[in-house]
């Protein structure tokens, strides 16, 4: 397979909007997209309703997915009304149902092996799907630990680390073509600074305009080298 050039100069716009507005009005051709679709206590809806717009999203996700690209996504379980909800789970079946496939599953510890865990787990999922010529490649995306034991520095609570962000984005960089990773929930910008770092462009959308004016200027300054 044939892989990316890196750009001459490392491009990043991030647009304040609302994600789902931003991906249907959007082609993503070239692209592939590392992200985490927020969980009910980040939206204010009813569980209900979040339900059904969380599996909206990851289906979406998948119809703008180029074939020759990748969709990261990484998902913390909640504890809602006393019930646990496996946010894994709901990506698999929407983006299953939309015809893509599931190359890899990875865990990234949040916490150090033996915390408690109250209104989140512990641990992230990290979930690679494809849908097009990928398939019949031989190569799998096995860059990522099986179990990624620290995630870095965090610049907020609902965000990834260095550490994680690099390993999402290492994914895409060694197995796809794509020369751009877009995050339609950018937050502050850590995905975003992690595709700069590896030599791609960053197109992200975050609808609170303070973090995304951090997410236009976030800077990993040191990190493991390529494929690390």
């Amino acid at each position: 397979m044939e892989r990316a050039k890196a750009p001459a100069v490392m491009e990043r716009e991030v647009v304040v909007d609302d994600a789902v507005a931003f991906l249907q009005g959007r082609s993503l051709e070239g692209c592939s997209i590392v992200s985490s679709i927020p969980d009910v206590t980040e939206t204010g809806m009813a569980m209900a309703a979040w339900l059904q717009w969380f599996s909206d999203v990851a289906r979406l996700m998948v119809e703008k997915l180029p074939d020759d690209g990748f969709l990261v996504l990484t998902q913390t379980d909640i504890r809602k009304s006393g019930r646990w909800i496996d946010k894994s789970f709901l990506v698999q079946s929407a983006a299953l149902s939309a015809g893509a496939v599931l190359l890899s599953r990875k865990i990234i510890c949040r916490k150090p092996a033996g915390s408690t865990s109250t209104s989140r787990a512990a641990f992230t999922h990290l979930l690679v799907f494809s849908r097009g010529a990928l398939l019949l490649d031989p190569l799998r995306p096995e860059v990522v630990p099986d179990v990624l034991a620290d995630g870095g520095a965090i610049t907020w609570t609902r965000g990834l680390g260095e550490r994680a962000a690099l390993a999402c984005v290492d994914v895409v960089v060694r197995y796809a073509s794509s020369h751009t990773i877009v995050d339609p929930f950018c937050g502050e910008g850590m995905v975003l600074a992690a595709a700069n770092h590896r030599r791609r462009r960053a197109l992200g959308c975050e609808r609170n305009g303070k973090r995304a004016e951090k997410a236009r200027h976030l800077v990993i300054k040191k990190a493991r080298p390529d494929g690390a």
